[in-house]
């Protein structure tokens, strides 16, 4: 198929979404300006998720991507629930106590989150009870264990990540009797995802990362250029660091199969994740949950899979890695993209094409050609399609957008073609996932003048 580009266009646009956040008296006294995040689909239906939403009883507002692997429902759970599991660990206690009470004696409850939705973001109702009472549970118990002091945000987030992944591993365990509940949990648990999650309030800029999604800050030197700053490491094979981890955690009989064509046991890409019982449970409950679990279940080969040489479990764990970073003047705007934009994109690219499509100003690079053979013909080519490129940043209203049109159809020049952007997006659904994955990027704007 060729596709036109208003074709291509409406392809790209389907799911973005913007916010900008609102000014008091003309002032905007956040340290955020707003954040543009879109969505391209490989799988059908796509795996990746999104999450973005201001923090209501405590100051800050949180963003999330989040990967997800054997299905798409680990990381709808996880998008639905992480921030309410960050958001009631960063409560103080009096917060939480008036938050009980309100729901003992069932009246209104604070809202704790204010969400920033794209009508495609749907939550799963039916599963609303069931995910209130575990988070319930979990602020009872941060009631209790109150020791009188703000809590602080890394300990917050690690703490939600693990509590999350715990109560997904429980609820799975427990089972429902609502036999579409108790397929839903157990979907959730036996499926995966990586989340990449950012916390910015005022100057302080958390991000905590499980898997191999990734956070980039994008910082304007002095002389105007762009450059990128990694602010999450990501957990597979590549990172020798995060191999050492594991290898530590296990026996040493078990070195050698551990990490296997670079997957974990031979068959995981992230190193931690979300949900993925298969490679936490012991062989025994796996075997108890799959027999008691509905027929669906039971029918599903991989469900009842084991992994080869499982011998001392969890293999995988949900724990974040959090960095902080205090907000500068030069640091303008944050990319929280999954895997699909790293695989095709350099982090230094993706800086440059951000920072020039938020400032509209295209720093003219001499043209590389790298190696090739150019005729004066192709050479007057280029120049005329760089003309081009210079109006078409401002075809694209929003930054996600215009970075996935890069990721999807950009040449060996660096230049978005449209052919190619039109055969990439005209792939059939079963072949569209040989040649790339799903794409989910939010790209953050940083409010200099408050930093």
């Amino acid at each position: 198929f060729y596709l036109t580009p208003p074709q291509v266009n409406s392809i790209l646009k389907a799911n973005e979404y913007s916010f900008k956040v609102p000014e008091f008296d003309g002032k905007n006294v956040s340290s955020v300006l707003g954040f543009d995040s879109n969505q391209l689909p490989a799988n059908a239906p796509i795996e990746d998720r999104r999450s973005a939403a201001t923090c209501l009883q405590t100051r800050g507002m949180l963003l999330g991507v989040f990967d997800g692997h054997a299905g798409c429902a680990c990381a709808q759970a996880v998008s639905e629930r992480l921030f309410y599991y960050i958001a009631v660990s960063l409560l103080p206690h009096e917060t939480l106590l008036e938050i009980e009470n309100a729901v003992e004696s069932g009246r209104a409850l604070l809202p704790i989150l204010q969400w920033h939705k794209h009508p495609n973001d749907y939550f799963s109702k039916e599963a609303s009870k069931l995910y209130f009472n575990s988070l319930r549970t979990y602020w009872q118990e941060l009631i209790d264990l109150n020791s009188g002091e703000t809590t602080d945000v890394k300990e917050a987030l690690i703490n939600a990540f693990k509590r999350l992944d715990n109560d997904i591993s429980l609820e799975a365990q427990v089972g429902d009797p609502n036999s579409f509940l108790n397929y839903l949990v157990l979907r959730v648990a036996f499926s995966g995802a990586t989340a990449c999650v950012a916390h910015v309030d005022g100057v302080d800029l958390h991000i905590a990362n499980t898997g191999d999604s990734r956070a980039m800050l994008g910082v304007q030197e002095e002389d105007g250029s762009w450059s990128a700053v990694n602010l999450s490491y990501d957990h597979n094979a590549q990172n020798e660091h995060e191999v050492e981890r594991v290898k530590m955690e296990h026996p040493k009989s078990e070195e050698k199969s551990l990490v296997k064509q670079d997957r974990l046991l031979g068959l995981l890409m992230p190193f931690r994740a979300f949900g993925d019982v298969k490679f936490k449970w012991s062989i025994e409950l796996q075997k108890r949950v799959v027999e008691s679990g509905p027929d669906q279940l039971n029918d599903n080969e991989y469900t009842k899979f084991i992994p080869p040489n499982y011998h001392t479990p969890p293999y995988l764990t949900a724990e974040p890695e959090v960095i902080h970073h205090k907000l500068r003047p030069q640091d303008k705007f944050l990319v929280l993209a999954t895997d699909g934009l790293w695989e095709t994109m350099h982090r230094q690219d993706v800086a440059r094409i951000v920072g020039e499509y938020l400032t509209g100003v295209h720093h003219q690079q001499p043209i590389a050609v790298g190696g090739y053979k150019v005729t004066l013909g192709q050479m007057h080519g280029l120049l005329t399609e760089r003309r081009a490129r210079i109006s078409s940043v401002f075809e694209d209203q929003n930054a996600a957008t215009h970075l996935i049109r890069h990721a999807v159809g950009n040449n060996e020049f660096g230049a978005v073609d449209h052919e190619r952007l039109s055969k990439m997006l005209s792939l059939p659904e079963e072949l569209a996932r040989m040649y790339r994955d799903d794409i989910t990027i939010i790209v953050v704007q940083f409010n200099s003048h408050v930093i």
